[in-house]
């Protein structure tokens, strides 16, 4: 199945119990709402598909994997509302991927920001490329990854939150990620990293269906009562994003 619009487009391919999901986006592979509205969507019917046992998440392209949500809707933020449902987004997918009853194998070949990183957290088990740098830039606007920020350190750390939180205008590299636990694998070229991802989910498919759903439970354990953390979360970067700090910087990166 696939669909493709001006807000972007997202591509499902489903061979051998393997489902590759791959989403795309002209701004750096960035998330307007409507794409992750249909990303969170698809996660959900992917969880509920009998033929479907391991899923694959990657973006078009070779450069940037995500640049996060979309920076035209984040300026155009005019009230509270407005703001919760823009923040509601990645909460949404983040939620849907951690409930999808399948391991997500998360494909990574560029750089990631924002609610990209969050969106690489919420994979099960990630391979990247030496080119995957990672960065949490919003604090450089005002807000800050209040809504990834418990996929983020349930995967690196409360220290590695810290470190990308408040280091806001600098990247980690692939590696620093890898040894945070992010990254599984880093491999030298795009097509290294994806022939390792067709052995790896090859292995997965073949394992028995009712184990795999199990490990998917155990390995998010504790996180049951995260749609309303996050839907906190969404209200705290709702109303930091509509400060006066935050239109002041956003309207100095629009010019």
């Amino acid at each position: 199945m696939s669909t493709t619009r001006i807000n972007g487009s997202l591509y499902t391919d489903i061979q051998n119990k393997i489902a590759t999901v791959v989403f795309g986006h002209p701004s750096s592979n960035c998330f307007p709402s409507e794409l992750l509205e249909r990303l969170s969507k698809e996660i959900i019917s992917l969880g509920n598909n009998d033929a479907v046992l391991i899923i694959i998440l990657k973006s078009e392209g070779t450069k940037a994997f995500c640049a996060g949500a979309s920076f035209d809707e984040l300026v155009a933020i005019s009230n509270l509302e407005e703001g919760r449902l823009f923040f509601s987004g990645f909460a949404n997918v983040i939620n849907a991927m951690r409930t999808c009853g399948k391991l997500i194998i998360g494909r990574v070949q560029g750089k990631a920001v924002g609610g990209g990183v969050g969106l690489i957290a919420a994979c099960d088990y990630v391979f990247a490329t030496e080119s995957a740098a990672i960065k949490l830039s919003e604090f450089t606007i005002g807000i800050g990854p209040f809504v990834i920020e418990p996929a983020v350190t349930r995967k690196i750390g409360v220290a590695g939150t810290a470190a990308l939180t408040l280091d806001a205008t600098d990247w980690k590299s692939a590696y620093w990620a890898k040894e945070k636990g992010l990254y599984a694998k880093v491999f030298e070229s795009i097509s290294d990293a994806d022939k390792e991802v067709s052995t790896f989910t090859t292995k997965l498919a073949s394992y028995n269906p009712a184990a795999l759903a199990e490990m998917k439970k155990v390995l998010w354990k504790g996180t049951e009562e995260w749609n309303l953390l996050l839907a906190e979360r969404t209200a705290i970067s709702g109303k930091l994003v509509l400060s006066e700090f935050t239109k002041t910087a956003l309207l100095k990166f629009k010019k």
